[in-house]
């Protein structure tokens, strides 16, 4: 672990913070850090920062309510930046917007970034606009137990893949099972964050198998 006096802030005393939303790693905001309002976040576990504007120290989410619970703190190789991961109780950008990064300026015609997170806003709006000819569209309208039945056969193609060992079929049936498994997931209305927090929260993942006594 780095201690404080180890980074290096610039001749105003402060040094740029990158916050990050630890679910969906979604940059939310950059802003900056004096050494005070560092050791606030640090004692606090909630993120304060020093105003440039206001030239005042700020809690982020002490007028709002939309707290950033600090998961962790990470410098740079220089020591002159931050990284900081958090859990936030509500929006970001004080425009309302869940990042202050809204604002497209260029995208690649040829690359195109993928998430489970775009991905599940994708079905989202295929689920409220119902666009024809889609088979998410089909889904969504034989309901529950047409995506249940499809979530059902996927399983048992991963299995069936899985068991011949074919490394490329499975990942090929472990997409389609994903893609199927989401789809149900937002006609129950659960969201990627939900899961993410349930399998946060387990503590432990691996179970000893218990073992039947010797009789």
């Amino acid at each position: 672990m780095l201690n404080i006096e180890e980074l290096k802030f610039d001749e105003k005393g402060l040094i740029p913070a990158i916050v990050v939303d630890s679910v969906t790693k979604q940059v939310l905001t950059l802003a900056y850090m004096n050494r005070e309002s560092l050791e606030i976040s640090m004692e606090k576990g909630l993120t304060c920062f020093w105003s440039r504007s206001r030239q005042e120290l700020w809690l982020k989410g002490e007028t709002s309510g939309n707290y950033q619970h600090i998961v962790s703190i990470t410098a740079d190789c220089d020591k002159d930046a931050l990284v900081v991961v958090v859990d936030k109780d509500g929006p970001a950008c004080h425009t309302g917007a869940e990042s202050c990064f809204h604002n497209p300026l260029w995208q690649s015609d040829e690359r195109h970034e993928f998430s489970l997170e775009g991905l599940y806003g994708l079905l989202v709006g295929r689920n409220e606009t119902r666009p024809e000819g889609s088979y998410t569209t089909y889904l969504f309208k034989k309901g529950i137990d047409k995506i249940l039945k499809k979530v059902g056969e996927e399983c048992t193609e991963v299995i069936i893949a899985g068991k011949a060992g074919d490394k490329k079929e499975t990942i090929y049936e472990l997409a389609d099972l994903a893609y199927h498994a989401m789809v149900l997931m937002v006609q129950m209305g659960i969201t990627v964050e939900d899961v993410h927090r349930e399998l946060a929260s387990r503590h432990i993942i691996d179970h000893k198998v218990k073992q039947e006594k010797m009789t």
